[in-house]
C-alpha cells in the first residue's frame, strides 16, 4: 500500500509547474498577443499619432528616397511627364558640388558652438533657476519668452544689434570687425549660431528643471556631509544625475540645428556672405523649389538625415552610456 502511494507521488508534478514543462515544451503566447502585447487597447489611443507620423513624416521621407534617383520635377495634377531613373548621379553630384559640401561644413560649424552652449548654459541656468527661491516664476518666463516669440520678431532686434551700423558696433567703436557680424565670412555662422543658442534656451531650461526634480535632495545632503562643496556637489550629483536630460538635449539641439532655415534666410539675405552661412535645407529649398530640381534636393535631404542618425547614435553612444544592470 505504501509503495503505490510513493508511486503516485513520484507521477504527480511538482506544484506550479506547467503541464508542459515535464515534457520540455514551453507555452507560447497566442500570435495576436505576441502582436499586440498584452493590452491591445493600448494601440488603439496611440493609432491617431500614429497615422499623423506615418502621414507627416515617414511617407514623404519615402518618398523623398524615391525622388532621389529619379530626374524628377514637379507637374500638374495629371499631367504625363518623362522623369528618367538616373539612379545614384544625385548623390554623386551632392558629393561634388561646392555648394553642398560647404553648406555641410557650415552647418557642423553651427552645431559645434550651438550644442555645446545649449547644454552647458542650459544646465548651469537650470540649476541656478531651481536653488533660487525669490523671482523663480519671473526668471523663468523670462528665459522662455525668446523660445515662443516669433522669429521675424526676434531677429529684427539681432539686426539692430549686430547691423553694420548696430549697437555692439556702435559700443566696440574702432573694434567692432570689419566687415560686420552677419557680412563677415568667418563670422556669420558663429554669430546665427550664438542667436540660436539665445533664442532656444528656455526651452532646456525647461527640460533640465524638469529632469533636476527627479535628482533625490538625499544626494546633495550626502555629499556636503561628506565635505563637497558647490562645485563638487554639481560635478558629482547634479551632471550624473540628469545624464538622460542631457541625452535628450544633445539629440534636440542636433536635429534643430541641422534643419537650421528660417535664421540664415533671414540674417544674411539667404546664405550669404559666399555662401559662408548657407545650410543643407535652404540649398534643398533653392534646388527643389526655386530652381525645380526636386530629385537633386531629395538626394540632399537623404545624406543629410543619414548624418543625423549617425550623429545622434554617437551621443547615444558615447554620452548616453549603457544602463547598468
Amino acid at each position: 500500500m505504501s509503495t503505490s502511494v510513493r508511486g503516485s507521488d513520484t507521477a504527480r508534478p511538482a506544484a506550479g509547474a506547467s503541464p508542459a514543462a515535464g515534457s520540455g515544451r514551453t507555452h507560447r503566447p497566442p500570435l495576436v498577443q505576441r502582436i499586440l502585447g498584452t493590452n491591445p487597447l493600448g494601440w488603439l489611443f496611440s493609432a491617431p499619432y500614429l497615422v499623423f507620423v506615418l502621414a507627416i513624416f515617414a511617407f514623404p521621407l519615402c518618398f523623398a528616397v524615391y525622388m532621389s534617383f529619379f530626374d524628377y520635377f514637379f507637374a500638374a495634377p495629371g499631367a504625363n511627364v518623362d522623369r528618367p531613373f538616373v539612379g545614384f548621379d544625385n548623390y554623386v553630384q551632392a558629393f561634388t558640388d561646392p555648394q553642398v559640401l560647404q553648406s555641410f561644413v557650415n552647418v557642423g560649424i553651427f552645431l559645434i558652438i550651438n550644442v555645446p552652449l545649449t547644454v552647458i548654459l542650459s544646465l548651469l541656468l537650470a540649476s541656478g533657476l531651481n536653488s533660487i527661491v525669490r523671482f523663480r516664476t519671473f526668471l523663468r518666463v523670462s528665459y522662455y519668452v525668446p523660445y515662443v516669440t516669433a522669429s521675424v520678431a526676434t531677429i529684427a532686434v539681432w539686426l539692430f544689434l549686430f547691423g553694420q551700423n548696430g549697437l555692439v558696433n556702435q559700443i566696440l567703436g574702432p573694434l567692432a570687425p570689419s566687415p560686420s557680424w552677419l557680412s563677415n565670412p568667418a563670422l556669420a555662422m558663429p554669430s546665427i549660431a550664438i542667436y540660436v543658442t539665445w533664442k532656444g534656451l528656455g526651452f532646456y531650461i525647461l527640460l533640465y528643471l524638469a529632469a533636476l526634480q527627479n535628482v533625490p535632495t538625499e544626494l546633495y545632503e550626502s555629499a556636503a556631509t561628506d565635505g563637497a562643496g558647490k562645485i563638487r556637489q554639481f560635478m558629482s550629483v547634479t551632471v550624473p544625475g540628469v545624464r538622460p536630460a542631457t541625452v535628450l538635449v544633445l539629440l534636440l539641439a542636433t536635429i534643430t540645428g541641422a534643419n537650421l532655415f528660417t535664421e540664415p534666410y533671414l540674417l544674411t539675405g539667404g546664405g550669404g556672405p559666399e555662401g559662408r552661412s548657407a545650410s543643407p535645407v535652404l540649398l534643398i529649398y533653392q534646388q527643389g523649389i526655386q530652381q525645380g530640381h526636386p530629385g537633386y534636393a531629395s538626394a540632399i535631404g537623404v545624406i543629410l538625415v543619414i548624418g543625423v542618425l549617425i550623429i545622434g547614435w554617437l551621443q547615444n553612444r558615447f554620452v548616453g552610456g549603457r544602463n547598468e544592470s
